[in-house]
């Protein structure tokens, strides 16, 4: 699905590089309200460094020097004073599921928690509904107070998502989420995004294309830190996208 909607996320000419390695070299595009956004590319195209703009945990990255612009909701989140604010509006899924030494209620419930909510009643409610936006509720409802480290890898990277969503962010960042775990649970998570996208803005960086192919209303190829095409992802793995490139990467030529 592709909305016309206004754009949320908006990076224009984007460069990041870390000591003398370019990772992104002029990046320009914009990610629209409520839209699934796929970002494609090979290794070190430039995809994580990319989410790491938008969120500020570039931050946190020794040598990292960033040029350019990058705004949510029309700011310049270079110029955001509560970094953990922006944060929270931007919820961030790792390519391997990172769980609190937590019980599966607290791994949800911390962030919230962190923000200031204390109400027992209030976080059980907020606990259920994100687990069950993640597809995980019925599976774990029954040993909230069991460690989360305990739960299979698909399991926790469901309970990452939970996580993620528990502070209600309005834009939510993946990046590979399923490249540790089975395509079942992939495929359980897929429908999962598809039923999240008409409620937030989602970018999902994948290593798996056809996963763009079945998810993303609009997909970016990036390739060497550039920007090749960004396009409708029915033009970007059609016959014929505006890059010979992308037909390429998209059809195994290479990659």
């Amino acid at each position: 699905m592709v909305t016309s909607a206004p754009p949320i996320v908006e990076v224009a000419e984007l460069h990041v590089r870390y000591g003398r390695c370019a990772a992104l070299k002029g990046i320009t595009l914009d990610v629209r309200r409520n839209e699934i956004l796929g970002i494609i590319g090979p290794a070190q195209s430039g995809k994580t460094t990319l989410l790491k703009t938008i969120n500020r945990t570039i931050d946190d990255v020794p040598g990292a020097v960033v040029t350019g612009t990058v705004k949510v909701e029309g700011k310049d989140v270079r110029q955001v004073e509560d970094v953990f604010a922006l944060r929270r509006k931007i919820g961030m899924v790792a390519p391997l599921p990172v769980g609190l030494p937590l019980s599966i209620f607290d791994n949800v419930a911390f962030a919230p928690r962190m923000a200031g909510v204390r109400n027992r009643r209030e976080l059980a409610e907020r606990v259920e509904r994100c687990l069950r936006q993640a597809a995980l509720w019925d599976e774990v409802k029954d040993r909230l107070d069991s460690l989360g480290t305990k739960l299979s890898g698909g399991q926790q990277q469901r309970l990452t998502i939970a996580r993620a969503l528990s502070h209600d962010p309005e834009i939510l960042c993946l990046d590979e989420f399923s490249i540790a775990i089975d395509p079942v649970t992939t495929m359980r998570i897929e429908d999962v995004l598809k039923e999240l996208r008409t409620r937030i803005t989602i970018i999902l960086v994948t290593n798996l294309i056809q996963q763009a192919r079945r998810l993303a209303g609009r997909t970016a190829f990036l390739l060497n830190g550039e920007l090749v095409e960004l396009g409708r992802t029915e033009v970007i793995f059609s016959d014929n996208p505006a890059n010979r490139k992308t037909y390429e990467y998209v059809n195994g030529i290479f990659g």
